[in-house]
C-alpha cells in the first residue's frame, strides 16, 4: 500500500476535553479536521482523519515463531480500546513495537497520520506522546506520592536545568489535579512504598499522566488487585476518556466490560493477528473466539 491508509477514513477526531476533568491536565497537541484541507501544527500529531495508531501488516519473528502475524489495527483519537486474548496471542509483542523496543520484521506502524514509529528509538517514541505502564507498577518508593508525579512531570531533565529548577504555581496545580484524578490526594505526603498495590498502580497511571501523553499503553493493569481497586481502577479510566487515547491489554474481563461498555471496540488476538473486533458482545458471541480463547 502506497499511501497511508488511514487517510481513508473522514472521521471526526474524538473530543480532546473530557467533563469534570478541566483544563488540570494539559494534553498533546493533536491536529487536524475532517475537513478536505487542514494545517498540521509543529510538533503535533496529525489525527485529521480521526485515527491516532495505525499498524497494517506487521510482522515479528522470534528464530522460527512468529509472534507477530501480519498484525493490522486502528485505535481512533480519543478512543479506549480493550485488547484480549490468550497468552502468547502477541499483546505484549505488540506494545514492544508500538514503543521501539522490539523492531518490526516488516509492516507499518504510524502515529496519527505522518509519524512513523518504526523510524524511531525509544527515547523518542516517548517524546512523541506514547507512555506505557508494564504489569508491575514501578513507583520511586521511597519519596512521597507528590515527588513521584513532580519527578515524573515533562520538563527540562539536564543537570543544570534541574540544578535551577523550582516548582511553579501552574505545574503544582497540575499535581494537585492529578492527585485529585487518581484518588491519593489523602496520600500525597505518604511514602509510596507504603502504598496498597492498587494504590500503586494509580500513582504511576499518575506519573505517565504528568508527562502529558496522547496515547496512553496498559499491560493487565487490573492484575493482583481486589474486585474493588479493580471497579475503582475503571472508574479512573473512564474518567479519562478523551484527555488522551489508550489501549488497554487485560484478561479480567468483568475489567474489561467495565472499560467497554456496550459499544466500546474490543480487539480479539490469537497467534499474532486480529481474531475479531466489535463490541464485546459481538466477539464474546464469535466462534472463533470463544474456540480459542472464552471457552464454551
Amino acid at each position: 500500500m502506497d499511501t497511508h491508509p488511514a487517510t481513508d477514513r473522514a472521521k471526526a477526531p474524538a473530543p480532546r476535553g473530557a467533563p469534570g476533568l478541566g483544563d488540570g491536565l494539559d494534553r498533546p497537541a493533536l491536529s487536524g479536521a475532517p475537513a478536505l484541507g487542514h494545517v498540521v501544527q509543529p510538533n503535533a500529531i496529525d489525527v485529521s482523519h480521526g485515527t491516532i495508531l495505525y499498524l497494517e501488516d506487521v510482522t515479528v519473528s522470534f528464530g522460527g515463531f512468529r509472534a507477530l502475524n501480519k498484525l493490522s489495527l486502528t485505535v481512533d483519537a480519543g478512543e479506549l480500546r480493550c485488547v484480549i486474548g490468550p497468552n502468547g496471542a502477541g499483546k505484549t509483542t505488540m506494545m514492544d513495537v508500538i514503543t521501539g523496543k522490539t523492531s518490526p520484521d516488516s509492516g507499518k506502524v504510524y502515529l496519527g497520520q505522518s509519524i512513523d514509529l518504526t523510524r524511531l528509538n525509544e527515547p523518542q517514541i516517548a517524546q512523541t506522546g506514547i507512555g506505557r505502564k508494564f504489569q508491575k507498577p514501578t513507583v520511586f518508593e521511597q519519596h512521597p506520592v507528590w515527588e513521584n508525579l513532580e519527578l515524573a512531570m515533562k520538563a527540562d531533565k539536564r543537570w543544570w536545568a534541574s540544578l535551577r529548577a523550582r516548582l511553579d504555581r501552574p505545574a503544582q496545580a497540575r499535581i494537585e489535579h492529578t492527585l485529585e484524578v487518581i484518588r491519593l490526594e489523602s496520600d500525597a505526603r505518604r511514602l509510596a512504598g507504603e502504598l496498597s498495590h492498587g494504590q500503586k498502580q494509580r500513582l504511576e497511571i499518575g506519573m505517565l499522566l504528568m508527562q502529558q501523553p496522547a496515547l496512553l499503553l496498559l499491560d493487565e493493569p487490573a492484575a493482583g488487585m481486589t474486585d474493588d481497586e479493580t471497579m475503582e481502577l475503571a472508574v479512573l479510566l473512564n474518567r479519562l476518556r478523551g484527555t488522551c487515547s489508550m489501549m488497554v491489554v487485560e484478561h479480567d474481563m468483568e475489567f474489561v466490560a467495565a472499560l467497554a461498555g456496550a459499544t466500546g471496540r474490543v480487539t480479539v488476538m490469537a497467534e499474532g493477528r486480529v481474531l475479531a473486533e466489535g463490541s464485546l458482545d459481538h466477539v464474546k458471541r464469535d466462534e472463533a473466539v470463544i474456540e480459542s480463547y472464552l471457552g464454551r
